[in-house]
């Protein structure tokens, strides 16, 4: 058998990291979807919306603010515009902007699932830490969510122009 180099802590912390948050993203949908409420990113996309002034936001940045793909916003703002969840508006002086504003019904849908969404971070997450470990570990994300979001700086290389002879 090889030596194998131990595994280290930061290493452990993230595999556990990307379990976790598979293991219960599956899960938590599942169960919202039996409850017969929206799914977790139907819900997220309703809650940027509502979240946002006036509860409306350019599609542009919902996808930014959600991190899905364009392609996936456009498809799931699509199915939540034909279920009435929300509706979209032209950007003025934009003619290829849109927003997107949440209705009545998206809102009363938000709520409902909100009843039920509650429980299931408690059940499947908040039931598992201390608030002392909650602390931390949204303490840690936070640093690691900014980290992340910082846009990279890329050093200029000068190139030299070749000499003539």
């Amino acid at each position: 058998m090889k030596n194998r180099k131990p595994i280290e802590p930061r290493q452990v912390a993230w595999r556990s990291l990307l379990t976790a948050q598979a293991l219960l993203v599956q899960k938590m949908d599942d169960e919202l979807t039996t409850a017969g409420v929206l799914g977790m990113d139907a819900y997220d996309v309703l809650l940027v919306v509502c979240e946002a002034p006036e509860s409306r936001i350019r599609l542009s940045e919902l996808a930014a603010a959600t991190l899905l793909t364009r392609s996936g916003i456009t498809r799931l703002t699509d199915r939540l515009e034909r279920d009435g969840l929300l509706r979209r508006e032209d950007v003025p002086n934009d003619r290829r902007g849109s927003y997107a504003v949440l209705t009545e019904k998206g809102a009363a849908a938000l709520k409902r699932t909100w009843a039920v969404y509650e429980k299931l971070i408690t059940r499947h997450f908040g039931d598992h830490l201390s608030d002392d470990e909650a602390e931390v570990l949204q303490n840690a994300l936070a640093r690691i969510v900014t980290a992340a979001r910082k846009p990279e700086i890329v050093p200029l290389t000068v190139r030299k122009r070749p000499e003539s002879s």
